[in-house]
């Protein structure tokens, strides 16, 4: 693909797995979206999903992967459905694009592998870099470019990045944020770029957080000299101290995030508008959403690149 792609204004979807429960989809356990990915019952839902966001006017959608992570099914004794989560929901994705007869991409998830939200790594540094490697190559036949999912710090990006190297396909660098500017982990954004920076980077944008947050660092954003925007999410609040084991704890028999982390009612398509047509004055070219972000949202945006 053209590595200037996200140099001209760009729509992202939105928040696939929430829109995946708003559509019905009943989680288990901490699944979350890869639920829809362990019954073909719900296949044909994630594509009618890709297909909305496509029809609303995304030019990329994003691999159904983010729940398919290696931790994740184990914790919910499905380690076994690795290969075929991850490869079922790069071919889904592949489909919608089929279907719709647009000429949009398809970026390949690799969320964190531990925990969300959260810098922590663990102890065994080797099997976060094992992990991104089996997720990488699984989707990589299927995909455009690797999407940075939702990381929380340098040593995060420096283990997924490397694991990634040998694929040689392009990356959206995705980071998450905390309403200081900083990631998880303390670090700054343009520190990130400074010591990790790549040739085959495509962009760095702000990853599943509230827009406000992106507003606290729109400047230093400006000053990375490289394609820059946001997926802009709909909670009411993250906590600090969020935990993929609390999951199941207080998220009620569905397993909806939303349940602790609140929806934002706020954010109507006209005010989801008005944030992004703010930051797109700024200088941002890459203009999503995030969870509780819908394809009505993103269809509101959709002029913007005209």
């Amino acid at each position: 693909m053209d590595k200037n792609y996200f140099s001209k204004t760009r729509i992202l979807d939105g928040g696939m797995g929430q829109e995946l429960m708003a559509r019905g989809l009943k989680a288990k356990g901490s699944l979350w979206s890869a639920t829809a990915l362990l019954d073909e019952k719900h296949h044909q839902l994630i594509i009618d999903t890709h297909l909305d966001f496509i029809n609303a006017g995304a030019d990329v959608i994003v691999t159904n992967t983010f729940g398919a992570r290696k931790i994740r099914l184990i914790q919910n004794n499905c380690g076994q459905h690795f290969e075929y989560a991850n490869v079922k929901a790069a071919e889904l994705a592949v489909k919608a694009k089929e279907l719709s007869k647009k000429n949009i991409l398809i970026a390949g998830s690799l969320p964190a592998q531990n925990n969300t939200y959260q810098a922590d790594l663990g102890e065994n540094l080797d099997l976060i870099e094992k992990n991104f490697y089996d997720q990488a190559k699984l989707i990589m036949p299927y995909i455009d470019f690797f999407y940075l999912d939702v990381l929380c710090s340098g040593k995060e990006c420096e283990i997924a990045l490397r694991s990634i190297r040998k694929f040689n396909l392009p990356v959206l660098i995705g980071l998450h944020i905390r309403k200081n500017g900083r990631l998880p982990s303390g670090e700054r954004i343009n520190e990130i770029v400074k010591k990790y920076k790549e040739d085959n980077w495509l962009g760095v944008i702000t990853s599943c957080v509230a827009p406000e947050f992106v507003e606290n660092v729109i400047e230093e954003l400006k000053q990375l000299n490289l394609p820059f925007g946001f997926k802009i999410n709909a909670w009411e609040k993250i906590p600090e101290n969020f935990k993929i084991s609390d999951w199941t704890k207080g998220y009620g028999k569905d397993g909806n995030p939303n349940i602790v982390l609140g929806s934002r009612k706020d954010i109507t398509e006209d005010k989801f508008y008005e944030f992004v047509k703010k930051f797109k004055d700024a200088g941002a070219t890459i203009l999503g959403g995030c969870c509780e972000i819908r394809p009505s949202h993103i269809n509101k945006i959709a002029n913007l690149k005209n």
